[in-house]
């Protein structure tokens, strides 16, 4: 299939399904219907078929009650865990919202959306995942706050992790880090100058990008599920986030040795994006780096 024909196929076969189940959904939110929950998974499952993508689970992921901490390349990473996991949501910047197709969507997959200025906000933010997650549903947290360029972690961010602890109540929740890794296109494995191509971060366009990776298909993606680490009502969350951060960019790592670079992919730097200067050499990147926020 050609790049011009996958993107075409890719935006009326995923309109005309939206537009269909769009009512059904809206008023399955509305009214708390099981579907509401399960829809967007065969959404998420029908693109995966569109944009080619193979995802491979390494792992197993934990019972609930558990929140899901994990690192966050870009969009293409909700496309990939709410395809492998249900019931799931997922916790995002409240900017997001008012996004064009974006937000709808996003909204459509009954995120939660935060405002980051606001601290008062937490708390209650904090309770709709934890409300959630008792549930026995799937909340994921990208912890580090936004996307990177591919080939860095960022530092993790604790605020939320408590919601794991309000969940459990006086009992032990879990929160499990999940890594995702972007291994390859069209079977050949991508290296360090492919994956910020693949990433979404600092100013790069939606539209170019969605664009790119749709007409190119063909993405190798590693889901690696890490071991759940109890939290209960003493636990301290920013120790909790720290253990979850080396814990994703050891599996990141592990994903990473197992595939050798067999070329570039891509031609070089992509336009409109900022961070990815002074890195070369080291895959996972070091903690206090600043990427402009981009997708949650």
């Amino acid at each position: 299939m050609t790049g011009t024909l996958r993107l075409a196929l890719t935006i009326v076969v995923l309109g005309v399904f939206t537009l269909v189940l769009l009512p059904v959904q809206l008023i399955g939110l509305q009214r708390g219907w099981r579907l509401s929950t399960s829809l967007p998974y065969t959404w998420q499952r029908l693109a995966w078929w569109l944009l080619g993508m193979r995802v491979r689970q390494v792992g197993t992921p934990a019972p609930a009650p558990v929140l899901i901490a994990s690192n966050h390349v870009s969009w293409l990473d909700i496309t990939v865990l709410a395809g492998l996991l249900k019931p799931l949501s997922f916790v995002a910047k409240a900017e997001v919202a008012s996004w064009p197709v974006l937000g709808m969507l996003a909204k459509l997959q009954r995120t939660i959306f935060v405002d980051r200025d606001r601290r008062q906000q937490s708390g209650t933010v904090a309770e709709q995942v934890a409300a959630r997650v008792a549930r026995g549903e799937i909340v994921v947290l990208f912890a580090e706050g936004t996307t990177s360029d591919g080939n860095r972690i960022l530092p993790f961010r604790s605020a939320l992790m408590g919601a794991a602890g309000a969940a459990a109540g006086d009992r032990m929740a879990a929160v499990q880090p999940v890594a995702i890794s972007y291994v390859g296109v069209q079977g050949i494995p991508v290296g360090h100058s492919d994956r910020p191509h693949i990433a979404w971060y600092g100013d790069m366009d939606f539209v170019s990008h969605f664009r790119r990776i749709v007409s190119q298909g063909g993405l190798d993606v590693v889901v690696r599920f890490g071991t759940p680490i109890p939290f209960g009502p003493d636990s301290d969350r920013k120790a909790v986030a720290q253990q979850c951060f080396a814990e994703v960019r050891r599996m990141v790592e592990e994903t990473r040795s197992q595939k050798l670079h067999a070329g570039q992919v891509f031609s070089p730097s992509p336009k409109n994006a900022k961070g990815t200067g002074g890195v070369r050499g080291r895959f996972v990147g070091q903690a206090g780096e600043e990427v402009v926020n981009r997708s949650s």
